[in-house]
């Protein structure tokens, strides 16, 4: 039976070489198996046929038997037309319009023949209308038959080809005909009986030619749960073999320079989500494992200061720490805040990324040889063959999703051991995603932010309220703050109508002639960058204009205001990131969302979502539901080596939580992945897996 699934698609009825050369570019689409997999993205009811005078206007697609009566064609300039069939089931009279081929339309249907009409009804000039509907023949269509019918996504060039959505009905129903033995399990009956699941056959079956919606149901529960299980399996499978093969130095000492530290040096008093993260963390040090855990903490909830405290346990334990930052300007913060946290201790900390050269790089990389680098805080630049420690113990990734796999795996190759490895996010990141992106680490949260922290007050407003944007904004900068204000483009775009940095800065110095600014966008060469950020910094300038090169890692406690341009074109997490600029000091802070006024209601509901709450793990679930995970869950940040076909993590937290907890009785009943009984679920991943790369022991 597997031989058929590994068919290629060109020699199924009806595909041919043209056709399975646009199914391959279009949809990937070569062999059975992902035909097959292809699943239809809704099913429509086709059972049951409506009367003309049974129309309403707030019906879905629905279907009528009827006649055509008479064509009409209709100029609609530009050498358009507009072709009109009027159509009779004796019950009233509703039009069937199309806006393109009449010529082929008034070839293929004909007058007094009975046709099934399926599609939306709407009402034009008083009379029901079908816009481009599907059209068959009622002596060849057997509605008994055909109960659910499924839609499948097609693009722009297949429909032009003639490969619609009942073309790949068609192919499918002609595919699932030719296997005339049923599929091959794979899930054991241990696991589908207990839960209810079909089998995988039926599943398929049922998936793509439905009689009723309970079959639809079971089908799709069947099939996201052996999706979602598989790629638990292959994570927890991966992570038990990195506690199993991988040891971790262990750190038993807390001693002089981080007692020296909490007691002399500590800015504030940590916060009980702080406190309980820490001893997470240093039960993780001393267990003999090699950690691997999640930092998760919004915005300013003081998650640097836990990387510290945290490198200072592997100091007192005789050994370096590295925290490697996506930017150049966030690693200069990063040395900055450790440098101002730790004051006069005698704790060596470097900085090293593409500006520091020569005798100054040398240094830093002899320091690190000899051991008298204690702290080194860098970009890319850390992982370079040049780059040797005398003995890394920790290491902190900040903003994991910036790096790739392989890049954080090179760090492995400067210790003889694995280092203990904490990875930092201020992107909040629902359980659920979580669970599947990083479900191969442990996770902590920091979800309490530090005493006197106000939270940033978040005003919508209009671009034509431009008046008392910029009245706010000066009464902002003469109280002595600071402001940002952040573009979605560099260069105007000819295809999108936004404003853009450039013009933008132009048009602001003019509005705000009295005050001094500084711009920074991702083109810039890196020194010009860091000197108008310096600026900014010190105060120098008033105003920072930015595209979101400024969403991670600048801290300007002085700064009280961020402005968003062109707010509806920024995803939550987005706008939730470029907000956390600000808030960072004692004075209340403010985010002000600029729009144009014709929002659709997604990006409404977006707005008013960051106008209602400061709540990052809030925000986080509601963009999940909105936009879905997309690039989170790319293979190369994580232990999800195969694709999502029918599974929703936004929509599927059960099935998922469901799917982690069978695979880890089998993780824990078979941690070597030996015993016989489970031979058929090793097997199977294997075959799902696209590589042979421990994507878990890397991350």
């Amino acid at each position: 039976m597997l031989d058929i699934l590994e068919q290629d698609i060109q020699f199924l009825p009806g595909v041919g070489p043209r056709r399975k050369a646009l199914l391959s570019k279009e949809l990937g689409i070569e062999k059975y198996k992902d035909l097959l997999e292809y699943y239809p993205y809704k099913h429509v009811d086709r059972s049951r046929i409506y009367r003309i005078n049974e129309l309403s206007q707030d019906m879905p697609f629905v279907q009528i038997c009827a006649r055509i009566l008479s064509f009409e064609t209709f100029d609609m300039g530009f050498h358009r037309t507009r072709l009109v069939a009027h159509v009779t089931d004796g019950t009233g009279v509703a039009d069937i319009v199309w806006f393109s081929g009449a010529k082929y339309i008034i070839e293929t249907y004909h007058l007094n023949t009975d046709y099934i009409i399926f599609g939306r009804p709407t009402v034009f000039n008083g009379r029901y209308q079908f816009a481009h509907p599907d059209i068959d023949k009622a002596s060849e269509l057997q509605l008994s038959q055909m109960g659910m019918q499924p839609y499948y996504v097609t693009t722009e060039k297949m429909k032009k080809a003639g490969v619609t959505s009942r073309a790949i009905e068609k192919l499918t129903k002609s595919m699932i005909d030719n296997m005339k033995e049923p599929l091959a399990e794979t899930l054991p009956p241990f696991i589908t009986k207990p839960l209810n699941l079909i089998s995988r056959d039926e599943a398929f079956k049922k998936i793509h030619y439905p009689k009723t919606a309970t079959d639809v149901s079971q089908a799709r529960y069947r099939l996201k749960f052996e999706e979602l299980f598989y790629v638990q399996l292959n994570i927890l499978r991966y992570a038990s073999d990195q506690r199993r093969k991988y040891r971790g130095y262990i750190f038993a000492n807390v001693g002089n320079i981080f007692n020296d530290f909490y007691y002399n040096h500590l800015p504030f008093p940590l916060t009980g989500a702080q406190k309980r993260v820490i001893k997470e963390i240093r039960k993780d040090m001393g267990s003999g494992r090699q950690m691997n855990r999640l930092l998760q903490g919004d915005v300013g909830s003081g998650k640097t200061l836990v990387a510290l405290m945290s490198m200072l346990i592997a100091l007192d334990n005789g050994y370096q720490a590295c925290i490697m930052a996506p930017t150049e300007i966030l690693a200069e913060q990063h040395l900055n805040t450790i440098r101002e946290f730790l004051g006069e201790m005698d704790v060596r900390v470097e900085l090293l990324t593409g500006i520091v050269k020569g005798k100054r790089r040398q240094a830093v990389l002899d320091g690190l040889i000899d051991g008298s680098v204690k702290i080194l805080v860098g970009t890319h630049a850390v992982i370079e063959n040049t780059v040797q420690f005398a003995r890394l113990g920790f290491v902190v990734v900040d903003e994991q999703h910036r790096f790739g796999v392989a890049q954080r795996a090179r760090l492995w190759s400067k210790s003889d051991n694995p280092p203990h490895v904490l990875v930092m996010t201020a992107t909040p990141i629902p359980r659920t995603l979580a669970m599947t992106i990083y479900g191969d680490l442990d996770v902590s949260v920091i979800d309490e932010l530090p005493p006197g922290r106000k939270p940033v007050m978040t005003i919508h407003k209009y671009d034509d309220q431009q008046t008392s944007l910029y009245s706010g904004i000066r009464q902002q900068i003469n109280e002595g703050r600071q402001v940002y204000i952040v573009f979605p483009l560099i260069k105007e775009s000819e295809k999108i109508d936004l404003k853009n940095l450039e013009d933008g800065y132009e048009g602001l110095k003019e509005a705000f002639p009295e005050f001094r600014l500084s711009k920074v966008h991702g083109k810039m060469k890196p020194t010009e960058k860091e000197e108008e950020m310096r600026k900014f910094v010190s105060g120098e300038t008033q105003i920072l204009v930015a595209t979101t090169v400024i969403e991670v890692g600048v801290n300007v406690p002085n700064a009280s205001v961020m402005v968003i341009l062109n707010a509806e074109r920024f995803g939550l997490s987005q706008l939730h990131q470029l907000r956390g600029r600000v808030g960072r000091g004692a004075d209340q802070s403010y985010c002000i969302l600029v729009s144009k006024r014709n929002l659709t209601e997604e990006t409404r509901k977006r707005i008013d979502i960051m106008c209602d709450t400061n709540d990052g793990f809030r925000i986080a679930e509601a963009d999940l539901k909105l936009r879905g995970p997309g690039d989170l869950e790319g293979t190369q940040q994580s232990g999800m080596a195969f694709d999502l076909k029918i599974a929703d993590i936004a929509r599927d937290g059960q099935l998922v939580q469901l799917a982690r907890d069978e695979a880890q009785k089998i993780i824990d009943d078979d941690p070597t992945c030996q015993k016989h009984e489970y031979s058929m679920l090793w097997k199977r991943l294997d075959s799902l897996r696209k590589s042979n790369v421990n994507w878990a022991a890397i991350s």
